[in-house]
C-alpha cells in the first residue's frame, strides 16, 4: 500500500504536530496533537499508537523533522505532509 492509500484509508494514527494553537484552528478529524517540541518526551507514548504513524503539520517540514528523528528511535512513520492534504486524502474513503 502506497502512503496516499494509507492515509486515505487510516491505517495508521495520524501525528499533527503544530502547536496546540495552529491544531485548534483546524485538524485532521481523528488526528492527535502531538507538538514537535514533544516529541522526544513522547516516545513510548508514540511508541504505543497504531502504526504506520503519519505525521503531518502546515507545510510538511515539522513533519519531516518528527519522521527523521522517530524513525531512528525504530517507530514506523512517514511524512504525510500537510495537514490539509492529509485532511483531503482522508475525506475521499468511499
Amino acid at each position: 500500500m502506497n502512503r496516499e492509500q494509507t492515509i486515505k484509508y487510516s491505517e495508521g494514527t495520524i501525528v499533527d504536530v503544530r502547536t496546540p494553537m495552529e491544531f485548534m484552528g483546524g485538524s485532521v478529524s481523528g488526528a492527535v496533537n502531538i507538538p514537535l517540541n514533544e516529541i522526544p518526551n513522547r516516545i513510548e507514548d508514540l511508541k504505543e499508537m497504531k502504526t504506520p504513524l503519519i505525521l503531518c503539520c502546515a507545510t510538511g517540514n515539522r513533519s519531516g523533522q518528527a519522521e527523521s528523528f522517530l524513525s531512528r528511535q525504530g517507530v514506523n512513520c512517514f511524512n504525510g505532509g500537510s495537514w490539509l492534504e492529509v485532511n483531503h486524502l482522508t475525506s475521499q474513503k468511499s
